[in-house]
């Protein structure tokens, strides 16, 4: 199916898909990166996230697991090749990235927590040996 998408054979790539689909198979999706290539679930959560919502935001929205929104965000990552919620506004808009309106929150979603965000002074070690 893929070298027959590549290679422009469109025809052969939709028979064959069909031909699986009769097989009570189901054909791997066309695209296996960029956006094209994300499932319904996967583009629901990275939207939800490019958009400003939290992982357990968007957990309690879907009805579904924070672990399953961490998995879903992180296959659409790999898929857009992306390493950052920052830039997944841009790769799925193909724009540039959205500016979230609580900037107050976007210590959570970078994998920090507001305490470690903050200035702190360092204390020097101690002289003792």
């Amino acid at each position: 199916l893929d070298l027959a998408g590549r290679a422009g054979g469109l025809a052969v790539a939709a028979r064959a898909r069909d031909e699986l689909r009769g097989l009570g198979l189901r054909p791997r999706r066309a695209a296996l990166e960029g956006v094209d290539s994300l499932t319904g679930s996967e583009r629901r959560v990275a939207e939800l996230a490019a958009a400003g919502s939290t992982n357990r935001e968007i957990a309690q929205a879907l009805f579904v697991t924070l672990r399953t929104v961490e998995v879903h965000l992180t296959h659409a990552y790999r898929k857009l090749g992306i390493r950052s919620r920052a830039d997944l506004a841009q790769a799925l808009t193909g724009g540039p990235a959205a500016q979230r309106p609580d900037a107050s929150r976007s210590a959570g979603s970078s994998g920090r927590s507001r305490s470690a965000s903050r200035s702190r002074p360092v204390k020097p070690p101690s002289g003792r040996g």
